[in-house]
């Protein structure tokens, strides 16, 4: 079994707990504090520079057969950092396009307000004015829009649930127009989570502020993508102090 050497670390801290209970109790064990952690490499973030992210959407422009609901996806992904998960899960009627907010429940079930860009507000509010259904689901299957040539879906009792889009169908649209736009890198809904912290913080948010908008619990998760501004904000030194 091959386990990560952060993995390997949970055990390894469990176990100097069991030989510190048996020091304590006279038991001749290995001491403790031999047991050395594993060394846990720096965890790398990719994310997309603002050519790449324009070369995206120009991909899904020029290349989508649901051009208005691709846009208005992406657009939504990236201007607001939302997990996979969270935004397959979004109904329509939640979405707040007048206030450009919405919530939503992450992990724990932990709810957080959602801030949505008067571009993604325009694109969405183009998509949704093209759909011709009531379903709930805000990004919905058009592939199967009907059972049968001529045949509305509209009566569906699980109300669009079955045409919700997935969060597979939406990491292979994303992987597709990144494709497309001749990006190299492996992009993901991840990758465009990453490069909305990552935006925000080289253009000098508060990483408190963005550690809520990405709804980590612990600010460490969020202190990942601080090398990162770092080494930008080293950049612009360079730069003017030369």
């Amino acid at each position: 079994m091959n386990l990560s050497r952060k993995t390997q670390n949970y055990h390894t801290i469990a176990l100097r707990a069991f030989l510190k209970y048996c020091v304590k109790q006279d038991v001749e064990v290995v001491a403790p504090e031999k047991i050395e952690l594993a060394k846990i490499p720096e965890r790398t973030v990719e994310f997309l520079n603002d050519e790449e992210v324009s070369a995206l959407f120009d991909a899904c422009e020029k290349y989508s057969k649901n051009p208005a609901r691709d846009l208005a996806l992406l657009e939504t992904l990236y201007s607001t950092g939302l997990r996979v998960s969270e935004l397959a899960a979004l109904d329509r009627e939640k979405i707040d396009l007048k206030r450009r907010e919405f919530m939503v429940r992450g992990k724990g079930r932990k709810p957080r307000i959602v801030f949505l860009t008067e571009k993604a507000v325009e694109r969405l509010s183009t998509y949704i004015a093209q759909r011709d259904d009531a379903f709930d689901p805000l990004f919905i299957n058009a592939g199967r829009r009907r059972k049968a040539q001529g045949g509305s879906n509209t009566t569906d009792i699980t109300k669009g649930e079955s045409r919700r889009l997935s969060t597979v169908s939406i990491e292979a649209l994303v992987r597709k127009y990144a494709m497309l736009a001749g990006i190299t890198k492996k992009v993901t809904p991840h990758t465009l989570r990453h490069s909305f912290a990552t935006t925000l913080l080289q253009n000098g948010a508060d990483i408190r502020a963005v550690q809520e908008m990405l709804g980590h619990s612990s600010i460490t998760t969020t202190q990942i993508y601080t090398h990162l501004t770092n080494r930008r904000l080293r950049e612009i030194h360079d730069k003017f102090h030369k």
